[in-house]
């Protein structure tokens, strides 16, 4: 076992590994940051007064909570080039990468909505009361004083989606992206040995996430000391 483990992973093969986890968590940190937008709007748009952007807001979490991730890859990759040629009649070419991490935003969108809103419902209602007696307008009242407050509540599940997205990139591997879990199917078929470069595989997304987690447990700590 250890002497084909050797053969398989020689420092060529390595850093074809190494790209991959690069790869893997690139996508994450932009699904995460598109996330974090639609979540954004998304989390405005369910306590909205408005009845019909609450309604955009559920409707919007429920069907993406609702259905697989890898469905809705698929659905971009498969379905909307087939819509766009039909109404344009033209070829819409889009790069897996863009396909990958745009799907795998708009399904952390979903969860990340209903984070910033229960961080938003936990911030104190007397603090809306009081910038309204300041004269600030609803929107000033939630980027100025509700969305700071609500952001350090929901560091811990924020940090627990990021881990989340950068397992769950090894989906695109299905539409052609070669991240961290295609490299190393990769390279196991080229070897003929699959095992090696899944455990080393396994080894990079535990390092990855641990060490987003150790991060996130200090930063944790210093938004406590500054309350």
């Amino acid at each position: 076992m250890f002497s084909a483990m050797g053969e398989v992973l020689t420092s060529e093969n390595l850093i074809f590994l190494l790209k991959g986890a690069g790869l893997s968590l690139a996508m994450a940190v932009l699904s995460l940051l598109i996330g974090l937008v639609l979540g954004t709007l998304g989390a405005s748009a369910k306590i909205s007064k408005n009845r019909i952007l609450r309604c955009i807001g559920n409707i919007y979490v429920e069907i993406i909570r609702g259905t697989p991730m890898l469905l809705q890859i698929l659905i971009l990759f498969a379905v909307v080039p087939l819509i766009y040629m039909e109404i344009t009649g033209t070829r819409l070419v889009m790069n897996v990468f863009l396909i990958g991490v745009i799907a795998m935003g708009i399904n952390s969108g979903a969860y990340v909505t209903e984070l910033i809103r229960s961080g938003i419902n936990g911030v104190d209602k007397g603090q809306w009361e009081a910038c309204e007696t300041l004269g600030l307008t609803r929107w000033q009242t939630m980027k100025l004083v509700i969305l700071p407050q609500a952001f350090k509540r929901i560091v811990p599940p924020l940090v627990s989606e990021f881990v989340t997205l950068i397992k769950d990139s090894s989906l695109v591997s299905t539409i052609g992206v070669v991240e961290l879990l295609k490299s190393a199917q990769v390279l196991g078929g080229n070897y003929a040995d699959l095992m090696s470069p899944l455990i080393v595989a396994g080894v990079m997304y535990l390092v990855m996430t641990l060490s987003i987690a150790y991060l996130a447990r200090h930063l944790e700590r210093r938004l406590a000391e500054s309350d």
